[in-house]
């Protein structure tokens, strides 16, 4: 495989940094990065971008790798749907334990609590798994995502998809201080309800 290999000589060649490249093809460093370290493939999208700015053809970048970045991507979104359905079952399986326990098999709320947090931490573990393989595939709306979980190419050029990738630090902070208020207040609910 020699792609990545490709996108950094072009890349050093025009005395650009992983972030310069990013900027100008509208991708993350993070995934230029990916790409010249061969953990992941660009899109058709970028590969014309980079084809553009490094003035060759798109066969004359890729040399061969075609087939291995479909098999590489096919991977990745196989990847991500059996997460996703881990994911699914063990949260099901979690809030059902939960419920089921406390109201049908009359557990104590101590184990219980345990048993359903063991599964809800299985759930999560499949969670961060899949945000892990959306930024190696620079996937970031949920538009994007339908589009990579049937193999089709994503559309980053929407206006949608270039703002969901500015402030992407700030809107993580405040999905994470939403998620603790949230889980905060139902924290608060259950020990009033059953403490």
């Amino acid at each position: 495989m020699e792609l990545g290999s490709q996108i950094k000589r072009h890349r050093t060649e025009r005395g650009l940094s992983q972030d310069d490249l990013a900027t100008k093809i509208y991708v993350s460093r993070q995934t230029v990065s990916s790409w010249e370290n061969d953990k992941t493939y660009p899109d058709v999208e970028s590969l014309l971008l980079l084809s553009v700015l490094f003035d060759v053809t798109v066969d004359e970048l890729i040399k061969g790798d075609v087939e291995a970045m479909k098999e590489a991507i096919e991977q990745d979104r196989k990847k991500m749907d059996k997460l996703a359905w881990a994911m699914m079952g063990f949260g099901i399986t979690a809030l059902a334990m939960f419920f089921g326990g406390l109201f049908f098999w009359g557990w104590d709320m101590v184990p219980t609590t345990i048993i359903a947090l063991l599964l809800w931490a299985v759930c999560m573990a499949a969670a961060i798994m899949i945000d892990r393989l959306k930024k190696q595939n620079d996937v970031v709306t949920y538009r994007e995502l339908v589009a990579f979980s049937k193999g089709e190419s994503i559309d980053r050029d929407n206006p949608k998809s270039q703002r969901a990738r500015q402030n992407r630090l700030v809107k993580g902070c405040i999905k994470m201080a939403a998620a603790l208020a949230i889980g905060a207040a139902l924290g608060l609910l259950a020990y009033r309800l059953f403490g």
